[in-house]
């Protein structure tokens, strides 16, 4: 069982447009001219480091919060003239939502559901959100995961066009996790538009057609999470580490130097780069590291992940704070 979004007149790809948003907060300008669009049965995700701009530039497309300066469409609209209208066809989850204890799943759906003039049967809403045992319960015994899944479910009782999403699955367990990214994708599958924040590489390259990279309130990075790891430009990426003293005694400009090295940084006590010969770089390597008598104490080899370009955009990975 699906919900299938409702769909007032397509007369356009686009569903949501950002052009120059700036959000300020007294001398803290926390979005910076973000622009974007948002095309129709598509899921744009958002990646960025801990107040890099994400959740106030999300905050802003549900109209939440006013921008200083830019615009913002939503199906063709701007919240200044048609508020309502927008709310009757956007689904909203926020990063946290908090329920009445004290009241039952089906009492909860039955009660948001009287905001909206249609939407979808309050038993299929209950199915597709996997809460047919939760039904009668209280929300005080959901687990996190069930609680998240609920939230969903509120958002999707009047058959939106559109889900916002801000980090929907931060602190499930993974069997949590991949149950709800199947409730988005049915829900993209069925012509719904999804723009998704999240702290989780899986999670994006998973759901998102299309990715923006945000850090200090502006976009770094945009595209296809395929387009966005060939950026980096690389084969491969080389994760070593020697035994004391340590890589230090290898100095930037050396490794740089190695046949096929187009990067390099360091995480802690190891070394990463980012090859494009790595049979070359590896043996290249080797070399080096005996030449010098030290001792290689661990190296692996991974392709290229938006993991490793996010690091190499922003010099921290995502989940670091």
């Amino acid at each position: 069982m699906t919900i299938t979004a409702d769909h007032a007149e397509p007369a356009t790809d686009v569903a949501v447009s950002a052009v120059g948003l700036v959000k300020r907060y007294g001398d803290l300008t926390a979005v910076d001219g973000i622009d974007f669009e948002v095309c129709r049965g598509t899921c744009l995700g958002v990646l960025g480091p801990n107040g890099a701009g994400k959740t106030t530039t999300i905050e802003i497309l549900e109209g939440l919060k006013k921008p200083d300066g830019g615009t913002v469409r939503v199906l063709g609209r701007a919240w200044d003239d048609s508020p309502r209208e927008i709310q009757e066809r956007i689904g909203v989850q926020l990063q946290e939502t908090e329920f009445q204890d004290k009241i039952k799943v089906y009492e909860l759906l039955r009660m948001f559901r009287s905001f909206y003039h249609d939407g979808a049967a309050l038993e299929e809403v209950i199915a597709v959100a996997g809460l047919e045992e939760k039904r009668g319960a209280f929300v005080k015994t959901l687990s996190g995961g069930q609680k998240q899944r609920l939230g969903i479910a509120c958002a999707l009782l009047h058959k939106p066009e559109i889900l916002f999403l801000d980090e929907p699955t931060t602190g499930l367990d993974p069997q949590a996790r991949r149950r709800l990214w199947e409730v988005v994708e049915s829900f993209k599958t069925n012509g719904g538009t999804v723009v998704l924040t999240t702290h989780y590489m899986e999670e994006a390259e998973r759901l998102a057609d299309d990715l923006i990279i945000v850090d200090h309130g502006r976009v770094i990075a945009r595209g296809s999470p395929s387009a966005i790891i060939a950026s980096l430009g690389a084969e491969s990426v080389v994760r070593f580490a020697v035994a004391e003293p340590g890589a230090s005694e290898i100095s930037e400009e050396t490794l740089a130097a190695l046949p096929g090295v187009r990067s390099v940084r360091y995480e802690g006590a190891a070394v990463v780069l980012s090859v494009v010969h790595t049979q070359a770089t590896i043996s290249a390597l080797f070399a080096l590291i005996e030449e010098r008598g030290l001792v290689l104490e661990d190296l692996h080899t991974h392709r290229p992940t938006l993991e490793d370009v996010f690091v190499s955009l922003t010099g921290k990975h995502l989940r670091d704070e």
